[in-house]
């Protein structure tokens, strides 16, 4: 269990938990059941913790099979016919833990299985659990669409106001793409990039976000303790490499090629705020980031597969367990000043 892993468990029971909350009060405040077999507002709110538990941990699994399964491109029917098999599954599972609830609280000892599963009262039930898990499942792939954590930052409004913030950027390309593009076409050409992105999850590892994607670029980001800590934004370039590596057969099976990345890493202040009326995402501005872009640029020239400014190396301390090389104060596109450049390599 990686620690995403663990974060999706965490809200998939908080999601439950809030869920069952409310339809045990909407149920229960005020009205009664004349046919039916009814908690009552103290019982309802006592157990709905342990239900929201229940249903969080096993439909937060499925949800991780599900993702797992497309990840490997699974046939889309095929996939959604499991989805369905899987909540259908825990629908029944929570059936049966209602059902023992309702013997033991409300001491029905009498009441068959057969007489709750078909009580009209519970199809009500059903429909919500199927609902709330639709619900869930569509903004869990929002959240996924748009990085971790930025659904609840835009949901908080934590960026309606442009503010100020410390961070790490790495602008991490393809090289000889041109030359791939034509000789794969574009269609091959693409679900390669697909499968390099794919591999590129590897880097939540070192707690870096995926900013963007842009063509067969890759804009990767740190808090500035996060990314400096044990070497992060270093270490996940390199975590990249050997997961491309060890995936190398099948890039050269699929492809007759190993694909190959540039990199360029700079620290600085940033604004961040919120874009857009009809698309909306989080957006970072300012020269960091032109920097650490035009950096990365420079890979080819120096042929260099990853180059730091002196302000980053400077920020990762004197303890630096890679081979540095200070390249020089190198001229920028678009920037009025040299900028001090280092090669980045593992030590043998």
């Amino acid at each position: 269990m990686t620690k995403d892993k663990w974060l999706l468990i965490r809200d998939y029971v908080f999601a439950w938990t809030l869920a069952l909350i409310v339809y045990n009060l909407v149920r229960s405040v005020g009205t009664i059941e004349i046919d039916g077999i009814q908690l009552s507002t103290q019982q309802g709110l006592l157990v709905s913790p342990f239900f929201g538990m229940l249903f969080g941990v096993v439909f937060g699994f499925a949800q991780m099979t599900f993702e797992r399964l497309y990840d490997k491109r699974t046939a889309l029917p095929k996939l959604f016919l499991l989805r369905l098999l899987l909540s259908l599954v825990v629908l029944l599972l929570a059936t049966i833990a209602a059902f023992i609830t309702f013997i033991f609280l409300l001491e029905m000892g009498d009441l068959k299985f057969s007489e709750f599963i078909f009580n009209p009262p519970i199809f009500v039930f059903y429909g919500y659990i199927l609902l709330i898990d639709i619900l869930i499942s569509l903004l869990r792939q929002v959240s996924l669409m748009l990085g971790p954590g930025t659904l609840k930052k835009l949901f908080l409004g934590q960026f309606y106001q442009p503010r100020e913030e410390e961070r790490v950027f790495m602008f991490l390309d393809l090289k000889s793409s041109t030359e791939m593009a034509e000789k794969l076409g574009h269609f091959k050409y693409s679900r390669m990039i697909q499968d390099c992105f794919d591999d590129l999850a590897v880097v939540t590892k070192t707690e870096a976000e995926i900013y963007q994607y842009v063509g067969d670029e890759a804009v990767l980001t740190w808090h500035k303790g996060p990314g400096l800590k044990d070497k992060n934004c270093i270490h996940a370039f390199y975590r990249f490499k050997a997961q491309i590596n060890t995936r190398e057969d099948h890039y050269l099976k699929a492809y007759g090629h190993k694909p190959f990345f540039k990199a360029g890493l700079n620290i600085g202040k940033v604004t961040v705020a919120e874009v857009g009326k009809v698309k909306k995402e989080i957006a970072y501005h300012g020269d960091t980031i032109n920097t650490a872009a035009r950096i990365q640029g420079k890979c080819n020239d120096f042929n260099s597969e990853l180059l730091i400014s002196k302000e980053l190396k400077d920020a990762l301390g004197e303890d630096f367990d890679f081979e540095t090389n200070h390249m020089g104060h190198i001229p920028l596109k678009g920037k009025a000043n040299e900028v001090s450049i280092f090669s980045v390599e593992e030590k043998p």
